[in-house]
């Protein structure tokens, strides 16, 4: 993680490439990437061995904040003793989640399954003693929520890869072309083993930056995977090779313009479990992050992160069951909607129904007087709170009978049937949601 994204690669360019690759059309691409858009929440678990110290995953001996030999000693204190993986789907689901993606291997290059091309992995190497993906991705299945693998495509352990921290070595590709290869085969095995073992549905790939598309045989990795599991959707961090962007911990201010996005953010200020990292995001913060990024046509995926014994810490616990229940109360406006009407015409997030009939409006705030909506043509059929389906009146201000121009809609919301921590109304509309966009109308001399 901790790279920057540039957010104006569209993803236009992203699924372009991928279809001619795969001689897949759009229609198709959109079709395989529906359950994507529905689900608008995901878990991210970032677990793996610098969890026993509780400090920054790989780049804390990139960043020369800890030796590479100081790093790898916490190998030994990686046990998973209190690793409950059914439990954590449980918790995953109670949250609203409709995906989970966890960390397979990060950039230091410990996998967190047996794997048969290097003894660097949590079953060979920590007390552990075991593949601890297995059980968890069984467990999301048993509760129905599709899996997703995180997998860093640099290995700064791997002693051919030439970006290798352990001594500092550096190499050219281009004059050691040998050396590159052999990396080549152990990245793409491992990835291959992650593929069969797990078959995900999701590839949430991570560090492509260190090299071009062509240098990770990136459409090569991609056919495979696909061929494999056509169903299968890859992020935008296959250096063009994906399907969706995935910006990283800061919200877009203006709506991306691409056809699918998802905004990762820690539940804290760090990936993984860092002990002295109290600054949790209260349950209103994550709420309103999310709510505003489904209004804008994205998902949220929400990171959390266990200990090496892999207990989840109460105030993860706490956070994704306040959003779950969150979400039961107001599910119906977030999940299989669509983003919603264009900034201006309210003052907070929106969503819309699929067939743009129903428009949901999210008051991020306590109001103690009515809220306004702006240029809506439609008659109004119903106005409801949803959690508690309690009707409220609307009043019509400044509706001229011969002008096409709606008035104003303001809507009074009494403080008792207001959410603790994120109200939403239902509007049932007439027809499919039509605004007005001009600049207003005026008498001529004409």
């Amino acid at each position: 993680m901790k790279r920057l994204l540039v957010l104006g690669v569209l993803a236009t360019q992203l699924f372009t490439a991928a279809s001619a690759q795969e001689k897949t059309s759009p229609e198709e691409i959109k079709e395989k990437m529906q359950w994507f858009a529905d689900a608008k929440l995901g878990i991210f678990i970032h677990w793996g061995i610098y969890s026993v110290n509780g400090i920054d995953e790989s780049w804390s001996f990139h960043n020369k904040k800890i030796s590479y030999p100081d790093y790898m000693r916490q190998l030994k204190g990686f046990t998973a003793s209190n690793y409950d993986p059914q439990a954590w789907a449980d918790l995953i689901k109670e949250s609203g989640a409709r995906y989970a993606v966890m960390t397979t291997k990060h950039h230091d290059g410990v996998a967190l399954w047996d794997s048969k091309y290097s003894k660097l992995n949590v079953a060979k190497s920590t007390p552990a003693k075991r593949d601890v993906l297995t059980p968890f991705f069984a467990a999301l299945r048993r509760d129905s929520i599709k899996c997703g693998a995180y997998f860093s495509l640099i290995d700064w352990s791997y002693p051919d890869y030439p970006q290798f921290l352990k001594d500092s070595n550096r190499y050219d590709i281009k004059a050691q072309p040998e050396r590159w290869k052999k990396f080549l085969g152990f990245y793409e095995g491992q990835m291959a083993e992650v593929m069969n073992k797990f078959n995900p549905d999701l590839w949430w790939f991570d560090g492509d930056w260190e090299h071009s598309a062509e240098e990770w045989e990136a459409p090569k990795m991609r056919k495979m995977l696909t061929d494999h599991n056509p169903n299968t959707i890859i992020n935008g961090r296959l250096q063009g090779y994906g399907d969706y962007d995935t910006p990283e911990q800061n919200f877009p201010v203006t709506r991306p313009h691409f056809h699918w996005w998802e905004l990762c953010m820690t539940i804290n200020n760090n990936w993984g479990w860092q002990p002295q990292d109290t600054n949790w995001k209260t349950p209103y913060e994550i709420i309103t992050i999310f709510a505003d990024a489904v209004a804008n046509g994205g998902n949220l995926l929400l990171d959390i992160g266990p200990r090496a014994d892999g207990s989840i810490p109460d105030e993860e616990v706490h956070l994704l069951k306040e959003l779950g229940a969150w979400n039961k109360r107001n599910g119906e406006a977030i999940f299989n909607t669509i983003g919603g009407i264009p900034q201006g015409h309210f003052y907070g997030p929106t969503t819309l129904s699929k067939d743009s009939t129903t428009l949901y409006l999210f008051l991020a705030s306590k109001t103690s007087g009515p809220i306004m909506v702006k240029g809506l043509s439609n008659k109004i059929e119903s106005i409801t709170v949803l959690g508690n389906n309690t009707p409220l009146s609307h009043k019509i201000v400044g509706k001229i009978s011969w002008s096409p121009v709606p008035g104003l809609v303001y809507i009074d919301v009494p403080e008792q049937v207001q959410d603790k921590y994120v109200t939403v109304l239902k509007v049932k509309l007439d027809k499919a949601v039509k605004l007005y966009r001009g600049k207003g109308g005026f008498l001529t001399n004409e």
